[in-house]
């Protein structure tokens, strides 16, 4: 069957109406404020960028159309994320950013039709923000979602929720989080979660400490967040009781996907800025982009680039068909994550002491792809569930193979 990498014209136009949009003005803003968001303005500028991402005809572009979005697919969100995220603003600005992207893309698929109203609606349109409260303390649920701790017990109307979570992005300011707890069973078993859905104004819901982290382009911080005594309806049961863990894998792998096509336009924008210096810089009787040295690096990133998109459109092309694609995006995200920082380490020495230097967005950008290799699932943990799986496949060929000899004998 023939394959067609192409993306359509009108896809198209919207990359380059984001291109144009970035680099005329969000880059400035960005630029200004040293890549942090809080001093930028945080929600107020916020707000500003997203009615001009919304009179440029790109706003939302991941959002159902019903909700004022444009309604693409992962594979078309590709391009457009990427050229979004050549700004670490830029995400921001189009209301692509982490979670709440990931959030929308959730409440789109399982909400009932009363939350797509009540809490899919606001966030669509970037009238509020949310949050995905599921990381916890140790020894609670980090890269083990099975170590969950954080537990809601059924009442007279719902549920009420106790439990403690930290490295909560965007809870300063959220309009609603989405909180994982456990609902069965004991930490350490499988299973037995429940997502929920709470107003940030529920009594007993705090936001506590900013964690100091060393990205600054994420809106809303990341956060430490208690529930003491917080009382969700059943109506606000996001999917169904002890089924948190299924329904959450329909934001999880798009989720990393996304990531990777935000980033993949902060390592491209390194790139750029590194082959500009050395085509222009000079020395040692030519230019630095002329030495064998330099262009091995130039080379490394382009091809390191180049692997990114491959592997991304393959992960979202079977997101896309439906799939799981837990290997595709599994291998994709620890690739990206990897490659970024390589990519922008690059960068950096080709520029010489200008790349860790402030005149140049190059050594704020490495700190921007550097957690890239925690969010979202260490690289490590993505490693072993690949290993584990490829593992898994062998055996069961293994034994398919034992069981044909065995009944071929009798």
């Amino acid at each position: 069957m023939p394959i067609d990498l192409r993306h359509d014209d009108d896809v198209l136009d919207v990359v380059a109406k984001t291109e144009t949009f970035v680099r005329d003005y969000v880059l400035p803003i960005e630029d200004e404020a040293a890549g942090d968001i809080t001093a930028a303005g945080g929600d107020d500028i916020r707000r500003e960028m997203n009615a001009k991402a919304k009179d440029a005809g790109i706003f939302g572009p991941h959002a159902p159309v019903e909700f004022g979005g444009l309604g693409l697919n992962m594979c078309d969100r590709a391009p457009v994320f990427e050229a979004a995220g050549y700004s670490t603003f830029g995400p921001i600005a189009l209301h692509i950013g982490a979670p709440d992207e990931g959030n929308v893309h959730m409440l789109a698929h399982i909400a009932s039709e009363e939350q797509r109203q009540k809490y899919l609606a606001p966030l669509a349109a970037g009238d509020v923000r949310s949050a995905f409260a599921m990381t916890e303390p140790a020894p609670g649920a980090g890269s083990d979602p099975n170590a969950l701790r954080t537990e809601a017990v059924r009442v007279d109307g719902g549920w009420k929720i106790n439990g403690e979570k930290h490295f909560i992005t965007g809870a300063e300011g959220a309009g609603f989080f989405i909180i994982m707890a456990r609902t069965s069973g004991a930490p350490g078993d499988r299973g037995g979660a429940t997502m929920f859905l709470a107003p940030a104004d529920t009594p007993g819901l705090a936001v506590g400490r900013h964690i100091n982290t060393i990205d600054k382009a994420m809106i809303g911080g990341h956060c430490e967040v208690s529930f003491t005594d917080v009382f969700v309806p059943d109506e606000d049961i996001l999917g169904e009781v002890n089924e948190g863990y299924r329904y959450a894998q329909v934001r999880l792998g798009p989720a990393r996907m996304t990531h990777v096509m935000r980033w993949l336009g902060s390592a491209k924008r390194c790139q750029d800025v590194a082959v500009d210096y050395v085509s222009r810089r000079e020395g040692f009787g030519g230019r630095l982009g002329d030495l064998g040295m330099i262009q091995q690096l130039v080379a490394d990133n382009e091809i390191d680039l180049a692997a990114t998109r491959a592997l991304l459109l393959k992960a979202c092309h079977e997101l896309d068909l439906g799939n799981h694609a837990s290997d595709e995006t599994s291998i994709a995200k620890t690739f990206a994550a990897e490659a970024y920082s390589r990519v922008a380490d690059r960068s950096i020495q080709m520029c010489g002491g200008l790349g860790v230097s402030a005149d140049l967005p190059l050594a704020r950008l490495s700190q921007e792809l550097r957690p890239f290799r925690i969010y979202d699932g260490p690289s490590e943990v993505h490693r072993w569930a690949i290993a584990r799986r490829a593992v898994g496949r062998a055996k069961k060929a293994q034994q398919a193979l034992e069981a044909k000899a065995s009944a071929d004998a009798r």
